[in-house]
């Protein structure tokens, strides 16, 4: 609760920078899954750091013009307090998301393409990734841009600099792969999989373990009935 000694700088200034526009947050329920796992897997992935993932929340870029705004599907940002934020001010946090997804579609490869792919570039966003889901428009579904100097140039190695991953459509979805060992970053229902596949490995293993030692005890039984110490053989 705002006391009368915190006012907020919205109020005190007489500015609404809202949080949500009533639009649909995707297409399609393809683009909105994409959207969750690129989400989910990145939070995972960067928990401990000093860094946040936010979906389809308001950038905002220019103080004071509330109406200067765009909504990123997903945006990683570093160096900043991690957690959820309702909207994103770049003057209030002091830092420029350094990677954005667009999970675009035919409908929106106009704007991805030109006014956001602008946008990001002049905001000096350092990647700028569009990822087609459905390949309505792009026939490899997925394209990257990277900042050099003050102009985007195409990724052609699919790896993220900034997140020092390796990036790969798989189906209709993002995968990412870590440099470091090339593990892949596993989204909630392979890490299901994986450990059904780790409880079924432990439960066989447990019981070649209790066979091995029945058989010990089988062997050792017949010894004593040969009238032979197993103890001391």
């Amino acid at each position: 609760m705002l006391t009368s000694q915190q006012t907020s700088p919205e109020i005190s200034s007489g500015i609404f920078y809202p949080s949500s526009d009533g639009q649909p947050v995707a297409e399609t329920y393809l683009h909105f899954y994409a959207l969750l796992v690129t989400l989910e897997v990145l939070r995972q992935y960067l928990q401990g750091q000093q860094a946040t993932v936010l979906g389809n929340q308001f950038l905002y870029y220019s103080q004071g013009m509330p109406r200067l705004r765009v909504a990123p599907d997903v945006m990683v940002i570093f160096g900043v307090e991690p957690g959820g934020r309702d909207s994103y001010k770049i003057w209030e946090e002091g830092q420029v998301p350094s990677v954005i997804f667009e999970i675009t579609s035919k409908g929106t490869q106009e704007q991805d393409q030109s006014f956001k792919k602008t946008l990001y570039e002049q905001l000096g966003v350092q990647e700028y990734w569009l990822f087609d889901p459905k390949g309505e428009w792009m026939s490899e579904q997925m394209r990257g841009y990277r900042l050099r100097g003050e102009a985007y140039e195409s990724i052609a190695d699919s790896r993220s600099e900034p997140l020092k991953l390796r990036l790969q459509v798989e189906g209709q979805l993002i995968s990412f792969y870590r440099e470091d060992n090339g593990q892949k970053l596993l989204i909630p229902d392979e890490l299901a999989a994986a450990l059904r596949e780790a409880e079924a490995r432990a439960t066989q293993a447990e019981a070649r373990v209790q066979a091995a030692e029945a058989e010990v005890e089988r062997l050792r039984a017949q010894l004593r009935s040969m009238g032979v110490d197993p103890d001391q053989t």
